[in-house]
């Protein structure tokens, strides 16, 4: 029962980080394995012998769910991220909407009477806003990848570096980076090549894969010890992260290419954003009833 629930936590995680939206660590928050995320990645690093077998074991069975959710999630878009984005916006809204109430809820304790550090928040949509309008300002649109060249590639490292700090730290998400970077949909577009055997795509997608490795040896220990040191500061730029990502996802189809108008009223799909608060509701279920399962 173990290895199935954390497969299914590795699948959940895997189709949030496939789309721009809440991030894979956002999931994890709200399934209830975030902390044990963090630590195992980081004793994967650090972590003495013992150590890095618990974590080796638990992330083997996480990461074969994750590959699974990511492979069924990037084949099953296909083009339905041009054709259906204001739908898929409105899908990725609601999941940041409602993921702010969960965190709230689950970490109350930790939050409640520290209100001093709603800073942190503050801060943490500022990031976000700032990192969008910057993008949006310097007018970078999608990168061709098509033809590998030093800057691109230096391009892509960095970006995915940044992308992958963001997919561990909960609140935006690590697609939501490369859409406001310009590289989601050349990545996706790369990846599905791939897995259909075109392997002019491997130099990319190998450098892409060096910047996350790259990102997570970086951020994890740092992300480790603000949870156990800062846990009410973390918390609140946690939320401050997920409430800004909801204006880089308004934003986001103007990174497209060819560019499409930033959502609008007249392009809010309400039946979606309900659908984002739905799944998420259905995790937390889920997550009780394993709970519940394993006792």
């Amino acid at each position: 029962m173990g290895f199935i629930w954390n497969m299914i936590q590795g699948f959940c995680m895997a189709m949030a980080d496939a789309v721009p939206g809440v991030s894979g660590g956002t999931i994890a928050f709200v399934m209830g394995f975030y902390d044990r995320f963090i630590e195992s990645l980081d004793n994967i690093i650090t972590g003495n012998k013992e150590e890095r077998k618990r974590a080796f074991i638990f992330l083997v069975k996480l990461g074969a769910g994750w590959v699974i959710g990511f492979v069924c999630t990037v084949l099953a878009l296909g083009r339905v991220f041009d054709s259906h984005i204001y739908e898929l916006c409105s899908l990725f809204i609601g999941l940041s909407f409602f993921a702010v109430p969960i965190i709230i809820h689950d970490e109350w304790q930790t939050i409640k009477g520290k209100y001093m550090h709603f800073i942190f928040a503050i801060i943490g949509v500022a990031v976000v806003a700032l990192i969008t309008y910057l993008n949006q300002s310097l007018a970078r649109g999608s990168m061709d990848i098509s033809s590998l060249n030093f800057i691109n590639g230096i391009y892509v490292f960095i970006v995915a570096a940044i992308a992958i700090s963001a997919m561990v730290l909960p609140g935006i998400s690590g697609s939501t980076m490369l859409l406001i970077f310009g590289i989601y949909v050349p990545i996706m577009s790369a990846i599905r090549g791939f897995l259909h055997l075109e392997f002019k795509y491997f130099p990319i997608l190998f450098i892409f894969g060096l910047g996350i490795l790259t990102g997570i040896f970086t951020s994890v220990k740092l992300l480790r010890t603000g949870l156990e040191k800062c846990r009410s500061q973390m918390v609140f730029l946690i939320l401050g992260l997920v409430i800004g990502s909801i204006y880089a996802i308004v934003t986001g189809p103007t990174t497209l290419d060819p560019p499409q108008p930033a959502m609008t009223m007249q392009t809010f799909r309400i039946g979606f954003f309900l659908l984002g608060g739905v799944i998420l509701g259905a995790l937390q279920l889920l997550k009780k009833y394993m709970e519940k399962a394993s006792k």
